[in-house]
């Protein structure tokens, strides 16, 4: 038996699970979120708890046996709390600014950088230089810090750049004159 795979999800006051055939639904405070599941497993609701099963021990119904409690688990703590990440940009002239739903970013490019938040995300910029990323949904959340990252990364020269908040960049010793 899966060890992640066998433990009930608890459900938090002010959340609600839905489960109809394979599709599996939790609304809360901070939204609401479904997924359908896929393979030999099939979820239930018993005493205040989401409780995954699975029908048949192949290696195929071993592994989504894990992985629906982990999606499932996620969905109800990301409608219950949410999900964050944080971003620092360090750098001389490096800023980002909110504008509605667009990100613009002066990462000394000759143009801004611009990034429109996906539906579901919200991006608050404190002091220029700090970015969070907030949202019910985890994947999503973290696919969006990834992608803002991705227009700058942090490099290890002078530790210019966009990195996540208490990430150690590796410097390097530059080029020295014999």
């Amino acid at each position: 038996m899966s060890r992640i795979g066998k433990q009930p999800v608890g459900i938090p006051d002010g959340v609600t699970v839905a489960v109809q055939g394979a599709e599996v639904s939790a609304k809360g405070p901070q939204g609401e979120l479904s997924i359908t599941l896929s393979g030999p497993v099939s979820a239930a609701v018993k005493d205040g708890t989401v409780v995954v099963d699975r029908s048949e021990e192949s290696r195929e119904g071993r592994s989504f046996h894990g992985l629906a409690r982990s999606l499932i688990a996620n969905m109800v703590e990301g409608v219950s709390k949410g999900f964050s990440k944080k971003l620092e940009i360090q750098g001389v002239g490096f800023r980002a600014a909110i504008q509605g739903q667009k990100l613009t970013m002066t990462l000394g490019f000759s143009k801004p950088v611009e990034f429109t938040a996906p539906d579901g995300v919200k991006i608050e910029v404190e002091g220029g230089t700090q970015i969070t990323v907030g949202g019910a949904d985890k994947q999503k959340v973290g696919d969006t810090a990834a992608r803002i990252r991705s227009f700058f990364k942090a490099e290890p020269y002078k530790g210019k750049g966009i990195r996540y908040a208490g990430e150690h960049v590796r410097r390097k010793v530059g080029k020295t004159v014999a």
